[in-house]
């Protein structure tokens, strides 16, 4: 029984090997893809590991070497026919359920790696370097200036891909406002959210004005890779004097540029792939 266990093991693992040819150049693109240099560095290290198993497995255990012993025809018993049958299959030969069982083994252990949401952010923005972007509607949960006389608030689902743009990018925020009481409470609720904790965003890169021409001035004198903004008008104006701009809106508007993209929100911009 033992040896019988060890023979399937050993046909899982040539199986493995023979397949690893064909599995093993999605792996290592994906990997170079979206993995960093210790991930590289680990499917490496597995394929020397599984190469050399399969090296050392090749040749064929001293079992395997012997010929099966034919057995005589026995008519009286169906039953014992179908069992000779069965041990004077070569070896090597595993069964449709054993092909089954491997295939299975195999595919799951080649699922795709699920990029990270830094790896995504990077991907989405095209390795852009400097991004604009709104903080009415996008950042925070107010959609007017008039609120933000009353009060402040981030909305916490988008801080960590706000977090992953700092990383890379050269980030300005910028709103319209009606007063420099309201410019308080907005830098306090960023404060107060840690979006100043991670050093890629300070408080020089938080832009205010008094009308919305003037945030549009703001973003033509940046010249950023990418412009966020939730107002239809300043997207429209922008569209062609900035790369790309993302729209926010709750209501999917019709594609006003072929460098313009449309989301509901940020973060499931950047959490669609």
């Amino acid at each position: 029984m033992a040896e019988s266990s060890k023979e399937e093991f050993i046909q899982l693992i040539k199986r493995f090997g023979a397949y690893l040819s064909v599995k093993m150049s999605n792996l290592v693109s994906i990997s170079l893809l979206n993995a960093d240099s210790r991930s590289i560095g680990a499917v490496a290290g597995l394929a020397v590991a599984i190469i050399f198993t399969w090296r050392l497995l090749r040749s064929p255990s001293p079992h395997q070497s012997r010929q099966p012993k034919r057995q005589a025809p026995n008519s009286s018993s169906s039953g014992a026919s179908s069992h000779s049958n069965a041990t004077l299959l070569p070896p090597g030969v595993c069964s449709t359920s054993e092909d089954s069982t491997a295939q299975n083994v195999i595919d799951e252990f080649f699922q795709p790696v699920k990029p990270t949401l830094g790896q995504v952010v990077r991907q989405k923005l095209s390795e852009g370097r400097k991004v604009t972007c709104r903080l009415l509607g996008v950042i925070l949960e107010e959609s007017s200036p008039e609120e933000l006389q009353k009060q402040a608030t981030v909305r916490s689902s988008v801080l960590d891909v706000l977090l992953e743009i700092t990383k890379f990018c050269d980030l300005y925020l910028m709103e319209r406002v009606m007063d420099d009481e309201s410019e308080r409470k907005v830098l306090t609720a960023l404060e107060d959210a840690g979006v100043f904790t991670s050093g890629g965003l300070v408080k020089d890169k938080i832009l205010f004005c008094s009308t919305e021409n003037g945030r549009s001035s703001f973003v033509r004198q940046l010249e950023p890779d990418w412009h966020i903004d939730s107002n239809p008008e300043i997207v429209s104006q922008l569209a062609r004097f900035i790369k790309y701009q993302l729209h926010i809106s709750p209501v999917r508007p019709e594609r006003t540029a072929a460098n313009v993209f449309c989301s509901p929100s940020l973060e499931q911009f950047f959490r669609s792939v």
